[in-house]
């Protein structure tokens, strides 16, 4: 087990110091649009089989560094609808900035803090946060629908109080795209948000109606170009079509050739992607 040397940033930082960026950057471009959409080189060979101990199980121990557990919560919180279980990770108050992961279906609050699986990448967005002066929360849910995001606004109502400085990101991994989305159409909720990503997830033609669009949160989209459970096409489609109804929307998408339904929780350059939000608007 690796420990990590944990070390705060100033409070409000907007640009988020490097964390393992030469073992977590895009590993190659194969085409792109500027910075707005690229076709990033994905391998399962070099991706999967090179970078885990055990393939999709155990990532080899270079990529993490576990001395952020120290500053790792399992907590609950108290609400009326009933207790949200969530793993906090880092800044509970005065956090520069906030993230939050939505899993997907069949996942719970346990696959957001994972340091191992999906090629450490989460272990990497807790080590961000926490070197940052940050915070990341990972949360159980009801559902998918209006209750799982009344659930998830509470959380980030909570948060928001104890870091009213914190930008608040919400990225949302497969079936918890439908969050991400019913964020964005509740006003409340949207006038918090900092960006919403979307990590093989699906569409939401309602969101280019929503307090969300109309305020232009940037949207980040990650996406397999061989995902079998939400079409490749449709979701570029989407982002096609923000772009057309407003020009120079803050949207970015980022194509995994031959990825598929996982890549992009793997391989999102987290530091890159939050970055951009943070600087925007």
């Amino acid at each position: 087990m690796s420990l990590a040397v944990v070390v705060s940033a100033p409070a409000h930082a907007q640009t988020l110091a490097p964390y393992k960026d030469d073992l977590f950057a895009y590993p190659g471009i194969l085409s792109s649009e500027g910075e707005t959409y690229r076709v990033v080189d994905y391998q399962e060979m070099r991706d999967i089989d090179e970078r885990d101990q055990v393939p999709e199980r155990r990532v080899q121990a270079k990529y993490v560094s576990t001395g952020v557990r120290k500053v790792q919560q399992d907590l609950v919180l108290k609400i009326d609808a009933g207790d949200i279980r969530h793993v906090a990770v880092g800044n509970a108050e005065g956090a520069s900035v906030i993230v939050l992961y939505l899993h997907g279906q069949g996942g719970s609050r346990k696959q957001g803090v994972d340091d191992f699986t999906f090629g450490g990448n989460f272990n990497r967005i807790k080590n961000l946060m926490v070197a940052n002066g940050g915070l990341y929360l990972s949360p159980d849910f009801s559902d998918f629908g209006n209750k799982g995001v009344s659930e998830v606004a509470a959380l980030i109502d909570h948060y928001a109080v104890q870091s009213p400085a914190a930008k608040i990101v919400v990225a949302c991994g497969s079936m918890g795209g439908a969050l991400c989305w019913g964020l964005a159409r509740d006003a409340k909720a949207a006038k918090k948000l900092g960006g919403l990503m979307l990590l093989g997830s699906l569409w939401d033609d309602g969101f280019l109606k929503s307090p969300a669009f109309t305020a232009k949160v940037p949207v980040f989209f990650g996406q397999g170009s061989k995902d079998p459970v939400f079409p490749i096409d449709k979701q570029e489609a989407f982002f096609r079509a923000i772009l057309a109804k407003k020009p120079g929307y803050p949207a970015r998408f980022v194509r995994f050739e031959t990825g598929t339904h996982g890549t992009p929780i793997r391989m999102t350059d987290w530091r890159e992607a939050l970055n951009w939000m943070l600087a925007a608007k």
